[in-house]
């Protein structure tokens, strides 16, 4: 099966960027859509932040982060990297990508069955 580990997590100032990556292992890694998801203290469900399909040439983002994110798939390097811009406020918040749903994108966290440990964001004002 598949597995995903994130990184690039850290704390930064409103207005800054920071770039996570999601460094995909084993099999399957490759055919499947990945889904960026973030969990906030508070909130029952994680999330949807923005996903890619298999090849990497679809992308869906969420209202909230439209304009200011941007997801991208090195299929060479296993890699699906989150460019995140313009942050605002916020945190701790716990990002996560998800694969193993098939190749099509998904923007409910059910559509993911393999899961990396998450790697944490504070934006402060």
């Amino acid at each position: 099966q598949a597995q995903l580990k994130e990184s690039g997590g850290g704390a930064v100032q409103a207005g800054d960027s920071l770039t996570l990556a999601c460094l995909g292992s084993g099999y399957g890694f490759s055919a499947y859509a990945i889904g960026w998801f973030r969990q906030t203290p508070g909130k029952q469900q994680p999330e949807f932040v923005a996903a890619t399909n298999w090849n990497g040439d679809i992308a869906d983002y969420a209202d909230s982060v439209k304009g200011r994110f941007t997801i991208s798939r090195d299929k060479a390097k296993n890699t699906v990297s989150l460019q995140m811009n313009s942050l605002e406020p916020g945190g701790p918040a716990g990002y996560s990508c998800g694969g193993g749903g098939g190749g099509h994108i998904a923007t409910f966290h059910m559509g993911y069955r393999y899961w990396g440990q998450g790697t944490q964001v504070t934006v402060s004002s």
